[in-house]
């Protein structure tokens, strides 16, 4: 039987611009799933038109909130948390298809008792987005993809050359903190993040230290597991399965996100959707970005 409920409240800190912290305040959840249980975090009232949020791999749904703290004045945001990240649990299977995670998501929402939804997903959260709609397009109403990538057979034989995504061992040296780390301060400075050229510099300094303490945190808790979510993603065959997403779609892109030069691919592959721009993702951008998303997603109501 699938049953929700409540967890602890999440006090957390949110980066303000490039320096400076502020308090949010979500509710923290567990969803009780077949497999196992599915962690959330809950913000914005209930009577508001429900949004729900994927976050990127390897990361978990805290990497969210900063965005999530501006979308929660017009929106109920439910962050979901990809099975096998965080602090949800893994599914059983040894290999894992994007469709798996994706059914994950659809369980959570269905346990939430939602019976439409607007959908956001930023990077592989956006492919899930896009898996879902195919399958479940009828009670979804709008989604944004937020820095969609296609990539080509070369850049995905690249990327899986590499070991992108490396299986992380626990031992008794304690190794695994030291790799966590490296991957997620690297992913920050170069894509991807094993390449660690001039050529390949990302347009972006560190986040505070506070921060990525937090994102190394939130990424060790699942580092046995994420490696088979981030290759369901990255394998996932996007030029096949886009042209058959069934809702209106606006995919956005800030200008220093590593798939920046993907918007236009995504725009070709997806019928009708829309492009935008947005400004960077500092307090300031974040405000901004999250006006668009919304109004976005409130056009129906205009028409």
């Amino acid at each position: 039987m699938i049953s929700l409920y409540s967890s602890r409240r999440l006090v957390s800190l949110v980066p303000v611009g490039s320096v400076g912290w502020k308090m949010t305040c979500f509710k923290r959840y567990f969803v009780d799933l077949p497999h196992g249980q599915m962690h959330i975090r809950r913000g914005g009232t209930k009577d508001l038109p429900p949004l729900v949020m994927f976050h990127a791999a390897p990361s978990s749904g805290f990497s969210l909130v900063a965005l999530a703290e501006h979308l929660a004045e017009r929106r109920h945001v439910v962050i979901i948390d990809t099975a096998g990240t965080g602090d949800s649990e893994a599914l059983p299977q040894s290999e894992i298809k994007l469709s798996d995670l994706a059914e994950a998501h659809w369980d959570t929402i269905n346990a939430l008792g939602f019976e439409r939804v607007d959908l956001y997903g930023t990077h592989t959260g956006a492919t899930i987005c896009a898996e879902l709609s195919i399958r479940h397009g009828d009670r979804i109403n709008r989604i944004v993809m937020d820095g969609l990538s296609v990539f080509s057979n070369a850049e995905r034989g690249n990327l899986f050359d590499n070991d992108h995504a490396p299986t992380i061992a626990l031992d008794q040296d304690g190794t695994q903190f030291t790799k966590c780390w490296s991957i997620v301060r690297d992913a920050w400075l170069f894509w991807p993040w094993w390449d660690r050229r001039n050529e390949t510099r990302r347009n972006l300094d560190l986040p505070p230290a506070e921060y990525l303490h937090q994102e190394v945190i939130e990424f060790l808790k699942s580092c046995t597991t994420y490696h088979r979510n981030y290759y369901a993603g990255i394998g996932y065959p996007k030029r096949e399965r886009l042209p058959l997403v069934r809702n209106p779609v606006l995919i956005t892109v800030s200008p220093s996100d590593q798939f920046f030069s993907h918007l236009e691919m995504g725009a070709e592959l997806i019928p009708n959707a829309k492009t935008a721009i947005t400004p960077e993702r500092d307090e300031r951008g974040r405000q901004e970005t999250a006006t668009l998303m919304v109004d976005f997603l409130d056009a129906d109501k205009d028409q």
